[in-house]
């Protein structure tokens, strides 16, 4: 590996990409330590205590939340406009024709996206700010001071926007992504230190880190296994003679990821849930805003069934967006091929929608089953887990798709990649 990374490092236009990452990972994690004026960050941290309301929030923006800098919101509006402008796609025929247009298409709608991600952007940031302003958060209250945080947060939600599309385009692997991924790993150092207090005051028992660590090592085994698990479906193309010669004749097969979404569903399904507790939190004093910040605490039966159910449908839904399997069945009808004991065009259509039906399944149950892990565990060791398996896939996920992008890479230049 480390002969591989020498290698790839040889190669100047990768060197650029990977030095343009790391200097975009660096301004991020500087922005992430530049406070919103007027803000008392003592109050903040009480409240962030305790993983509640805002503790998974502040563990993917990378302790920004908690210094209540200017990437304080991190990239979850721009996460949320996605979610939408993807619904919206499937709804609104305008917007589908432009996703199926190229480029040009694909183009408008990151254009919309950056329009709802300001928007979603402002309205959040407002929300936050009267939230601070209930809590006593604010140094000098007032509208003055209600607007400068309104607008400065916003700004930094727009940064970091910029910021991703900037890895995704000059980089290596996908911007946002990454920017999550960064914000999650520049927590383990302070989480790793912090562990190793408690055990050392007797306030936690060496067991107990014992198991989260094998636990730990467990989940990252089993997203690597589910992330590269395929079921290879055998297509045979036919003989074709054109002139003088025969083409075709060979065998290959479609590769179906048992889990095609990736860490996207963990993502959303995360993005949507922080929303109503959002919502509440402005109004402290509401009884049903009370009751929604109960039932959205991320400890109640209600909210782990809901995560875990969005989890299944975005899986489905990120899946059936991203692989048709009525296009790949014209393809192969096209281009001569089929797969044994079934007719070309629907009927193979139909098969591989019913096999990537049942994948699916076992990926999307996977993904449940790993997002609800740090309940399980904390009731277990008594550990306070913020970070557990929703960081861990994320973290792991992300790992392995920019991998493969660096693999892509140097298999074009004729290098010898991490994967055999």
């Amino acid at each position: 590996m480390l002969t591989t990374l020498i290698s790839a490092w040889k190669v100047a236009d990768l060197r650029k990409k990977i030095v343009f990452t790391m200097g975009m990972f660096l301004v991020f994690r500087l922005g992430a330590h530049v406070p919103v004026p007027g803000i008392d960050t003592g109050v903040l941290e009480q409240m962030i205590q305790g993983g509640t309301l805002f503790g998974f929030f502040d563990i993917i923006s990378g302790g920004a939340f908690k210094r209540f800098s200017v990437f304080a919101m991190g990239i979850m509006p721009y996460i949320n406009a996605s979610i939408i402008m993807q619904l919206l796609t499937v709804v609104i025929p305008y917007l589908e024709r432009l996703s199926k247009e190229g480029d040009e298409g694909r183009k408008k709608i990151t254009q919309y996206i950056r329009y709802g991600t300001v928007v979603l952007g402002l309205i959040q940031a407002a929300g936050m700010a009267l939230f601070m302003g209930n809590q006593g958060a604010l140094v000098n209250p007032g509208f003055s001071s209600f607007m400068v945080i309104t607008i400065t947060l916003t700004a930094g939600t727009a940064f970091l926007m910029w910021l991703g599309e900037m890895i995704t385009e000059r980089g290596i692997g996908n911007g946002i992504s990454l920017i999550i991924f960064a914000g999650i790993v520049s927590g383990l150092p302070g989480g790793l230190y912090a562990t190793y207090q408690y055990v050392a005051a007797g306030r936690l028992n060496i067991f107990a880190v014992l198991i989260f660590a094998i636990v730990a090592l467990l989940i990252i085994a089993g997203v690597v296994a589910i992330q590269e698990g395929q079921r290879r479906i055998p297509v045979q193309y036919a003989k074709r003679v054109v002139g003088r010669r025969v083409y075709g004749g060979q065998s290959t097969h479609i590769p179906l990821k048992v889990n095609q979404a990736g860490v996207i569903p963990v993502i959303f399904a995360m993005s949507i849930l922080l929303f109503p507790s959002t919502i509440a939190s402005w109004f402290p004093q509401n009884r049903l805003a009370v009751w929604v910040t109960g039932v959205f605490n991320g400890t109640s039966i209600t909210y782990m069934v809901l995560y875990a159910m969005l989890i299944v449908f975005f899986t489905y839904f990120y899946t059936a967006i991203t692989f048709n399997p009525q296009d790949v069945a014209d393809n192969m009808k096209k281009y001569g091929g089929f797969i044994p004991g079934l007719r070309p065009g629907r009927p193979t259509a139909e098969y591989i929608e019913r096999v990537l039906s049942r994948i699916t399944l076992a990926g999307a149950l996977f993904l449940a089953g790993i997002a609800l892990l740090p309940n399980i565990l904390s009731a277990i060791t008594g550990l306070n887990i913020g970070f557990g398996g929703t960081g861990l896939l994320i973290v792991v996920g992300v790992a392995l798709e920019t991998m493969k992008q660096l693999e892509s890479q140097l298999l074009m230049r004729h290098y010898q990649g991490f994967m055999k």
